[in-house]
């Protein structure tokens, strides 16, 4: 797999040296741009000949509600929308029931997060009660 980075990413801190989320593709625009130009011994170019085939290509799902995780095939990527707290632990249970890995969450961390905030109110209702 080919990385397509911006041309003089290299020098600067703010396009990405040092930070790998900061490496973003932009086209070379400039007049006199080598990279543009597509000359021997530069990066690579965006471009049609790059696209993986269809069948290697994986496919993003987006989850907003428990059907949705039961409709999965095999060569998809699952992605948590937009949706409520309450709706979300019950995708997110259910996903580490079905043993399915979320990309843009880390499902034990919120789970263990959650019960620990739900433990601790229970903790402070019941010293209030004794009160």
């Amino acid at each position: 797999m080919t990385r397509f980075l911006r041309r003089i990413w290299s020098r600067y801190p703010k396009l990405g040296k040092g930070r790998k989320k900061k490496q973003k593709w932009r086209k070379p625009k400039g007049r006199d741009n080598k990279m543009r130009e597509k000359r021997r011994g530069y990066p690579v170019v965006v471009s049609v000949g790059y696209r993986k085939k269809s069948n290697e290509r994986k496919k993003i799902k987006i989850i907003s509600n428990l059907n949705d995780l039961n409709n999965l095939q095999k060569n998809e990527i699952v992605v948590v929308g937009k949706i409520g707290k309450k709706k979300k632990i019950e995708v997110l249970k259910k996903a580490l029931e079905m043993k399915i890995s979320i990309q843009n969450v880390n499902v034990e961390k919120f789970l263990k997060k959650l019960e620990k905030k739900e433990s601790s109110i229970k903790n402070k209702s019941e010293e209030l009660k004794k009160k």
